[in-house]
């Protein structure tokens, strides 16, 4: 069984406080949500008022389109996986498993065989008479899940399961998962900070903000068509890189730049009125060596991480980027470079914070023609 969720105009405030102003969102039955965001944005909160473990200050929550906001978590039916595993460490992995449907007067016959296929499908069906002192963490963690998969909830609810792993455990539980949920088809909703886990599990990312969305869309939409400049910083390892720029006049309907070493990029983002300061945004595989690129400065650091190297370069106002440089590179530390920027992965942020993106190149024209000033008329 599984069952939309909805958030309809939710709050959470403490006294005078508002944790969560006003938090609408429509989950999919059987749709992974992963709600993404820095400490105090809100994600864990409103985990907890869906789970009933909160109490909701304003609003409704629905789910399967009945009204469960004033219910006792019981009677949700709902399964909530937590950050610590929460076992108990005098019973077996079949009773840690079997514990709670025994409480609500399940059957032996039907219990036996609700733990039996769920430690099947988690690979714990050779370690059910252990207890969880025998086990690694990561085979503790799946106790856990399973305790959750028993109760064939109408949704499963996980708040950072994996932040207690280490980084190898923590990418085979991530994989476990998603075979979860494509073999149960069940509506999940996760939480966590730990952008790659978002990337690689979710069916929609919502990034938290202050208790509020910026973003909800497919992880790639996320990563490559940011809203806000918060969103563009927040997702993606290294963070996107950020230049004040100067608006100089339009080339052909697209927006131009000055970068702070002075020199043109005509942009590929469509000419419209911008309010405020303006930044250009771009991810470090976005940026490229170019014995002529507009961008100068000083490698301070390389980062050789196997299937891609990471060069860290200092500009002159003090800034520092990161670019990509190819793995065979032999780049060294204080070595002078020039960087050019992949202008159909170039963004520009507003005053406010707002993104605008670039649109096509025009056909024909190489991104190199549309640096320092060049358009596509001059091109041709």
């Amino acid at each position: 069984m599984t069952a939309s969720i909805v958030f309809d105009g939710v709050a959470k405030r403490y006294g005078s406080v508002d944790i969560i102003p006003d938090f609408s969102l429509s989950i999919g039955a059987g749709e992974f949500i992963v709600l993404l965001g820095p400490s105090g944005c809100g994600k864990s909160t409103l985990l907890r008022m869906l789970a009933g473990l909160e109490s909701v200050s304003g609003g409704r929550i629905l789910l399967a389109d009945q009204d469960v906001t004033a219910l006792p978590p019981g009677r949700r039916g709902l399964a909530m996986v937590f950050q610590q595993y929460a076992l108990y460490p005098h019973m077996s992995v079949f009773d840690n498993m079997a514990f709670g449907l025994r409480n609500i007067g399940i059957a032996d016959a039907e219990v036996r065989r609700r733990v039996e296929d769920a430690a099947r499908m988690l690979e714990l069906d050779t370690l059910l008479q252990r207890r969880p002192a025998q086990l690694s963490g990561g085979q503790r963690q799946r106790v856990a899940i399973g305790r959750a998969v028993v109760k064939e909830p109408k949704a499963f609810l996980f708040d950072e399961p994996l932040s207690n792993l280490d980084a190898k455990l923590r990418n085979r539980t991530r994989i476990e998962l998603a075979r979860l949920h494509k073999r149960l088809g069940a509506t999940m909703v996760f939480v966590t900070h730990d952008q790659v886990e978002a990337m690689t599990l979710a069916d929609r990312i919502v990034v938290l903000n202050g208790g509020r969305i910026d973003q909800a869309g497919p992880p790639m939409d996320i990563y490559q068509r940011p809203r806000t400049r918060f969103v563009a910083g927040f997702v993606g390892s290294p963070s996107m890189n950020f230049l004040p720029v100067e608006r100089m006049a339009d080339q052909q309907g697209r927006i131009a730049v000055r970068l702070p070493g002075g020199a043109v990029v005509t942009t590929q983002i469509a000419a419209k009125p911008i309010a405020g300061q303006l930044e250009i945004g771009v991810r470090p595989e976005g940026l490229r060596l170019a014995a002529d690129g507009p961008i100068a400065g000083c490698v301070e650091l390389l980062e050789r991480l196997g299937e891609r190297s990471l060069a860290h370069v200092g500009l002159g106002d003090g800034t520092v980027v990161v670019a990509e440089v190819p793995v065979s590179s032999t780049l060294a530390m204080g070595e002078t470079v020039r960087l050019r920027p992949d202008l159909e992965q170039v963004h520009l942020f507003d005053g406010a914070g707002l993104a605008y993106h670039a649109e096509p190149r025009p056909d024909g024209v190489p991104a190199e023609a549309l640096v320092a000033g060049a358009t596509a008329a001059e091109v041709r």
